[in-house]
Parts: C-alpha cells; structure tokens; sequence
C-alpha cells in the first residue's frame, strides 16, 4: 500500500506540474517577465525544440512517441508567449534591452553593426523562414494529411486482417487485442498529426507579423518618443528584430524538421540511424560508381581535385571493405547450407515420405548446460529427471514418458526449453556456478546480485555466487542449485499439463496392466465406454491436479454410470464424488479441516442461469460486468485467506454448480481449488472463512 500510494503521489505531481506549465504558457501572452526570466526560458525553449528532435530520430516507430502531436501545440504556444514577451520588452525598453540571449544572436548574426550586417541579418532571417515556410512545413503537412487518409482507410482492412488471424488460430486473444489496440493507435497518431501540423504553418506566418511589427513600430517608438535618429532607430531595433525573429524560429525550425521526420516514416522496428545503416549497406557496387565519378569530375579543369579525388578514393575504398564483407557472408551462408543438406542426407531415414513424430516430452539445453547431462561431471540433472517421473506416477498416478534431454544451438547458452509433444511449454534460464536465492516472503535482509524471476512459480529472486549462499540462507530465502531449479520446474509444468501428457495409448497401457487383477471392472468399463472417453475423463481429473492412481475405484465408476450417461462433464462429476476422501485430504490440515470460502446464493443460480452445454461440457457465459465482478470479488477473497496463513484457496459449492465455478474462473485463476459438498465425506471437518458475496 505505501508503494501504491507512493506512485499515485508521483502521478499526480506530473500532472500538476503539466496542469501549472499550461497556465504559465498562456500567462505569457499578458503578464510582462523580467529579462532574466526570459533568457531562461528562451533557452529552454530552444532545448525544449532539440530535445523532442532528438527523440524522434531515436524513435523506432512512431506510435512510441504518440504525445507528439500534442508536444507539437504545446511547444507553439510557448514559443509565441515568449516571442510577445520579447516584443513587449524590446518596444518598452529599446536600447536599455537587457535580454542577453536576444543580443547574443542579434551579434552573431549582424556582426559588429552597420548597414551590411544588418542587411546580412535580415538575409539570412528571410532565408530561414522561407525554408521553413515553403519547403519544411508545407510538405510535412502534405505528408501529414496524406498519411491519416491512408491510413484511416487501411485501419477495417487490418483490423479485419488480425480478426483473420485469430479466427484461424494464428494468434492468441491476447496478441489479437495488442495488435488492433496498435492499429487503432497508429490511426489516431496520424489523425493528430493532421491537424498538429497546421500550427506550425501558423507559427511561420506569425513569425513574419511579429517581425514586421517588431520593426515597424520600434522605429516609431524609437523616433517619435525617444526623439532618436532614423539610423540609430533602425541601428536598435533592427538589430534586436534580428536576434529575437533568429531566436524564436530556430526552435520553430527543429519542431518543423522533427514533424517531417516523424511523419515520413515508413513502418520499422528499427531508429532512422539503424535504417540508414543497414540500407545504405546492401551493395558495395554503388560505392564504386560513387567514387570513380568524383575521381573523374576531379580531373576536369577548374574543378576542386584535393576534395573531389580523396573524396573519390574513400568512397572506392568504403565499397571494398562493404563488398569483402558481403562476399565472407554469402560463403559462410554457402556453406552453413550445405552443410545443412549433408546432415539431413547422413541421418534420413530409407524412405523419405516417413514423418517422424516429435518427442512426447523432451527437454533442450544452451550449449553451456551441457555439464548438467554430463555423466563424467556428476549428470546431476539426468538423476533428478527419473526422480520427478517417478514422483508423478506416485503423486498423480500419471506414468509420465521418457523425458528426452538435447542440446539445441539455436538457445541462448544458459537457457532451457521443455516441449510437450514438441510445443513448448516453459522456458528458463540460470547461470552455472551459480545459486538462486528466492524471495518467498521471510526475507530478513535483501541479498545484492542479479535480480531474475523464478520459472516455476514466479516468485522474485535474485542470482548470487556461491560465496554468498551462507548469508542467503541466513537472510532467510530459499537458496537453490541450477540442477534444482530445473527439476523444480519441470515438475511444476507436468502437473501443471497432465492432461496434455495423459493419451489413448498411456491409458491403454494402464487398462492393460488392471485386466491382470481385475478382469470383470475392465471388462465391463470396455463394453460401455470406448478408449477416447475413458481418456477424457482420466485428462478431466488430471486438468484439476486429482490423481488417477485409483484407477480401480474410477472404473468401478464409470461401470455404475455408463448405462445412464455418457456426458463427460458428469462422469468426471460422479468420479470426484467417488474419490471424495481423497480429494478432502489431499487439501485438509492434519486435523483434518478443511478451511473453505463459500459464495453468495444469489450469485450461484445467476451462474447456473448463464449455464451454455457444449460439446467440451457446460460452460458459464456471464455477461461481461458480472464476470469481472465476480473475478474482483474473488480475488479479494483470495487476498483475505493468504493473509490469514492459508496458502491455497477452497471454494465450497453445491455440486450442481461446482464445474461452473471452476470454468468462470479458470483463465484468470486457475490455480483455485473447487469442491462440491457432495465431496465431503463425513470424517472431514469444514471451518468457513467468509462467503464472496458478488454485487
């Protein structure tokens, strides 16, 4: 709560200090500033214009810097409070002017004075702001305007192009969202540059006002109340036209060339520098060409050699290393590929159209985990790996396959992969040589070293060297080895993906090994139910963490039900009911207590309401409000019994209703426990900790 309360207090000084900078902005129109209040915001402004130039060059797309636009009106304004300030002061005070950043560049500019300084001056301010006017500003609003049409007319087809996706299965819920969120953002960043782009076109014109007006008048103020000559009116307040219309249009202008950057970008991952980099790369040839016409353009008479010919030379010389360079990577590209063909012709099989199922489960190592599989240097994880097979087929009654262990040089050194049928299913990565501290919430004393994120459970944890593993244990966190780690791990995600490792031919194996002892119950369950429903029933129990090890008890069963339903969801049901004590004290204290929540009533026959069977089972189909006051309720309840001692969750429901429960949260908690009082057997003891009322 003190951090949550600390980043609100942040927020809100940012937004106060945004919320203070607007007004200042506008006060700058009316409220005269002393000169070195201005000095100081004149280069502020100056830095301010740098700054947001910079970023867009350092920017790899342009929906990163999506407040631009507005930065873009922010910085107008500002610039035009400043440029009223200076002209208010330049008019009030005229050669007692003390605004040392307009003197600065009214000097640099002008020179030491005189008529050709001055006229040098408003050269190079005509100049200026004739770039900026017809060449920066009007294509940048061009380009601006053109973009957002295109781009407003694109944004069905994409976002109808990700909902394709999706559809297909191509993509996750989750990445289908992101993308149309960045779709619907690049719209509106365009959109806002569009109309963004009008006020710099507007801040030239003004700058021109101003600087007529900045004359005009001086040399009234100058001649008719200060009684001051024509050429020493004009000497002043020329001069001080010059530095101020210098002053205000240079930010101007890196607001104008950061606003055609920004808005000609085409879609990259990658900055303007890396893109320049790697397009202006891609062929040594236009190096050559490049160079061998300076050369020649060198030697024509009249013509600067000494900075054409070396120009030239370099250019000959850039196109040699490039084309060395291109020429070492298409051989290595050559041969890598070869290479490629001699290992896919050495190890085929005899007949090429045979397709070689991909392991059920197997493990990949970065080369740098070798040693842990290495039989001379201990092959510690080789003995943890039969460790965690065995511990399933006790724990869960699960005969998990052979775990196969490979190295794969595509992986990061110090990273694993673990497939399920060759889909991923958990990646990690440790340091050999190494220990993990984990931080599970008794930490008297915070350890330095390598933050990191524990795989299995996600705990915080830190990597320290192993001189360091004493004082770890000491601070009271959980100190373990790489071989650990990983055992850890895979355990988590096997329990985690039974039902994915759980087949027709692993529950075979089982019916197989059953029909020695029990002939009549397998015999029975075969003549009602065939394999395929079996396994969905076995994969319902696992899906739960509800071990199959009393396979006997599940098949008694399903022979008692198979005459009256074949629907899984009941089954599945019926067979918790029947492994009751086993579920009760798979969850229960010592004492044989189970510490339960309940729900509201109300809420339950709203959910039994919403009940929509499929063909995978019912499922809830809540509207979109109650679930997400379901889900908040739920977490609050959660949040309450862990803070009570309690480390896991019990929901106790009606039976009718307990697959419902469980569906309508899974996704967002999927590791609460679900039970139905119809599980409950007589020797286990219930103690409420509060019901969740949704409202």
């Amino acid at each position: 709560m003190p951090e949550l309360g600390k980043g609100k207090k942040l927020k809100n000084s940012q937004d106060f200090i945004v919320a203070v900078g607007a007004v200042f902005i506008v006060l700058l129109l009316i409220v005269p500033v002393p000169a070195v209040l201005l000095d100081f915001l004149m280069a502020c402004n100056l830095l301010f214009a740098l700054m947001m130039l910079l970023i867009v060059l350092y920017t790899p797309k342009v929906t990163d810097f999506s407040s631009f636009p507005t930065l873009l009106l922010v910085q107008t304004l500002f610039g035009l409070g400043l440029n009223v300030s200076s002209t208010r002061m330049i008019l009030a005070q005229g050669t007692a002017f003390e605004g040392k950043m307009v003197r600065a560049f009214a000097s640099f500019v002008v020179g030491a004075g005189g008529t050709e300084g001055l006229l040098i001056g408003f050269v190079i301010f005509i100049i200026l702001i004739l770039v900026q006017a017809f060449v920066i500003t009007k294509g940048a609003t061009r380009v601006a305007e053109v973009a957002a049409r295109f781009t407003l007319d694109a944004m069905p087809m994409k976002q109808a192009a990700v909902e394709a996706e999706y559809n297909a299965g191509a993509i996750t819920e989750e990445e289908a969202r992101k993308r149309k969120m960045d779709v619907q953002r690049e719209a509106d960043f365009y959109g806002a540059m569009d109309g963004s782009s009008k006020f710099v076109s507007g801040n030239v014109k003004i700058g021109i006002a101003i600087t007529v007006i900045n004359l005009v008048v001086g040399l009234i103020f100058g001649m008719v109340l200060r009684n001051e000559s024509f050429s020493e009116a004009l000497s002043v307040y020329a001069s001080l036209t010059v530095g101020d219309g210098l002053l205000s249009q240079l930010p101007s202008l890196l607001v104008s060339v950061a606003t055609g950057i920004i808005v000609t970008r085409s879609a990259s991952d990658n900055t303007l520098g890396t893109d320049i980099k790697i397009q202006f790369s891609r062929n040594a040839w236009v190096y050559f060409v490049g160079g061998g016409t300076m050369i020649f353009i060198g030697f024509m008479p009249g013509f600067p050699w000494y900075v054409l010919i070396p120009m030239g030379v370099m250019l000959i010389y850039l196109g040699y290393r490039m084309y060395t360079v291109q020429k070492k990577s298409f051989a290595k590209k050559v041969a890598d590929e070869k290479e490629k063909q001699k290992g896919q012709q050495t190890g085929s099989a005899p007949d090429a159209t045979t397709v070689t199922p991909p392991d059920p489960l197997s493990l990949e190592l970065g080369y740098a985990l070798i040693p842990l599989v290495d039989k001379e240097k201990g092959a510690e994880l080789l003995e943890r790996v039969t460790l965690i097979r065995r511990e399933m087929a006790i724990e869960l009654g699960l005969t998990v396959p052979r775990i196969r262990i490979t190295d794969n040089m595509r992986l990061e050194p110090n990273e694993y992969t673990f497939k399920i049928k060759g889909v991923a299913a958990g990646t990690g990565r440790i340091k050999m040589g190494w220990y993990m501290c984990i931080n599970s919430g008794g930490v008297t004393e915070e350890m330095p070293g390598e933050k990191t994120t524990e795989p299995a459970f996600g705990l915080p944890a830190v990597w320290v060297p192993e001189s360091s593993r004493e004082r770890a244990e000491q601070a009271g966190y959980a100190v373990v080895d790489p071989p650990t780690m990983i055992a850890t791990h895979l355990t988590e995600l096997i329990k985690r993906r039974a039902d994915e490792i759980l087949g027709r031919q692993e529950v075979q194996t089982m019916i197989d090994t059953l029909r020695k002892d029990y002939p009549a119950v397998v015999d029975e369950v075969m003549q009602n139910f065939k394999l395929g429903e079996i396994v969905k029933v076995l994969q319902g129990l696992l899906r739960e963490q509800v071990s199959i090890r009393n396979m006997v008890v599940i098949l008694e069963t399903l022979a008692d039900y198979g005459a009256i339903t074949k629907k899984t969801d009941v089954l599945v049901e019926r067979v918790r009911q029947s492994l009751g004590r086993q579920i009760c004290l798979q969850y229960a204290d010592p004492d044989r207590v189970l510490h339960v929540l309940t729900v509201n009533q109300g809420f339950l026959e709203k959910l039994l309401d919403s009940k929509n069977d499929t063909v995978d089972g019912p499922i809830s189909m809540l509207d979109p409000v109650t679930h997400r006051k379901w889900i908040s309720a739920l977490s609050s309840a959660i949040a309450s019994v862990r803070n009570m001692g309690y480390s896991f969750p019990i929901i106790l429901c009606p039976e009718s209703v307990r697959s419902l429960v469980k569906n309508s949260m899974e996704r967002e908690l999927p590791g609460v426990v679900v039970l139905s009082t119809a599980e409950i057997t007589s020797d286990i003891k219930l103690e409420s900790l509060g019901e969740i009322n949704v409202e």
